[in-house]
């Protein structure tokens, strides 16, 4: 189990940063504005679903090993379903209303696309310290 447990949280890690730093970058650099949006709607879904599955399943292999990585692990699982059902929902309704020319919802847009990428951040971090932790043994 703590294998399983290590290979979950390494995969997850390399999901995380091979999102963050490789495919959201390109996305907007090499896709249109419109078909850029319409694919990152389509994806984030499904990022965060992974990221659902192989933190929780991870959290729940550690649990009777190693419960403080266990812990993290199941509050990144909580915190990404959190921004998949009701974080990225409000994000993309922001992002409506400010295309309709809502200046209001482009601020709050900024605020919730904001708070989502320090969460992004926050669990990158966290996983980190899981694998760090794992690999002491």
């Amino acid at each position: 189990m703590f294998i399983a447990s290590q290979l979950l949280a390494a995969g997850l890690f390399g999901s995380m940063l091979f999102f963050s730093f490789v495919m959201a970058p390109l996305i907007f650099t090499q896709l249109d504005e419109a078909t850029a949006g319409r694919f990152i709607r389509a994806v984030f879904p499904w990022y965060y679903l992974v990221l659902l599955a192989l933190s929780g399943i991870a959290g729940l292999t550690l649990f009777s090993i190693a419960p403080l990585e266990a812990g993290v692990m199941l509050a990144i699982a909580s915190i990404a379903a959190f921004t998949r059902q009701v974080l990225m929902p409000k994000i993309n309704q922001q992002r409506d209303q400010a295309a309709a020319g809502d200046t209001a919802a482009g601020k709050r847009f900024d605020q919730l696309h904001r708070l989502s990428v320090i969460i992004n951040m926050v669990q990158l971090v966290g996983v980190t310290l899981v694998l760090i932790l794992l690999a002491r043994g």
